[in-house]
C-alpha cells in the first residue's frame, strides 16, 4: 500500500463539497503501488516519476484522471473525455460518495490497467498540428506577417498544438484575433504559450 505524502494533506483538509469523496478515492489509490505526489495544485500518482492518475474536483463532480486514459480497454464505458480536444486523457466521474463505494473493484481495476499501461511503455498517438483546423485569424496572421509561417512551423508540435487550441477556443473573431495579436512575437521569439 502507498503511503501518503504530507504535502498533499493540505488537499484532503480544505473545505470542499467533494472533501469525503477526494479522502475515499485517496484510499482506493493509496492501496496500489503508485507514489503519491502534488502535481498542478491536485494529488497525482505517479509509477516511477511518471503520472498515471490524479483525483481533482468541479462544480458539479469530482473525478479520477488518468493520463493515458485512451490507452485503456474501458469494458464498462465509464471513461469519459473532458473536452474535445483532450487526446490522452479520461476521467471517471462521480456526484455522490456512495458511487465511489459502489464503483471501488472497477475503480482499482482501471488503475491496474493504467499502472500497466504506464509499465509497458505505450504512448499516445497525438494528432499532429497540421490536422488542427487553423483558425482563419491566425491563417491571414500567417500570410501577412513576414517570417510568421516560418516561426510557427519551426516550433515544437505540441508548442503548435497548444496555439492553435488556444487562439480557437473563442467564439467570437475579435477575441481570436486579440489573441494572437497578444502572441504573434511569442511565436517570431520561438515561445510557447507558458514561456
Amino acid at each position: 500500500m502507498g503511503r501518503t505524502n504530507p504535502k498533499v494533506d493540505f488537499f484532503f483538509e480544505k473545505a470542499s463539497p467533494w472533501q469525503e469523496s477526494f479522502r475515499a478515492l485517496r484510499q482506493i489509490i493509496l492501496d496500489t503501488p503508485l507514489t503519491e505526489d502534488l502535481k498542478w495544485g491536485v494529488p497525482c500518482y505517479t509509477l516511477e516519476g511518471k503520472n498515471v492518475v490524479l483525483i481533482h474536483g468541479f462544480k458539479d463532480y469530482c473525478a479520477v484522471l488518468f493520463h493515458k486514459g485512451a490507452l485503456l480497454k474501458d469494458p464498462q464505458g465509464v471513461l469519459i473525455t473532458q473536452t474535445e480536444n483532450v487526446q490522452a486523457a479520461r476521467q471517471i466521474r462521480f456526484t455522490a460518495l456512495r458511487e465511489i463505494h459502489g464503483m471501488e473493484s472497477l475503480l482499482k481495476a482501471y488503475i491496474r490497467e493504467a499502472i500497466e499501461v504506464e509499465a509497458s511503455g505505450q504512448k499516445v498517438a497525438y494528432k499532429k498540428p497540421s490536422e488542427f483546423a487553423l483558425p482563419e485569424e491566425l491563417i491571414a496572421k500567417l500570410e501577412n506577417v513576414p517570417g510568421l509561417q516560418d516561426a510557427f512551423e519551426s516550433l515544437t508540435p505540441g508548442r503548435q498544438r497548444a496555439y492553435i487550441l488556444y487562439f480557437s477556443a473563442p467564439k467570437q473573431s475579435k477575441t481570436r484575433t486579440s489573441r494572437i495579436e497578444t502572441y504573434t512575437q511569442a511565436i517570431l521569439q520561438g515561445k510557447g504559450l507558458d514561456d
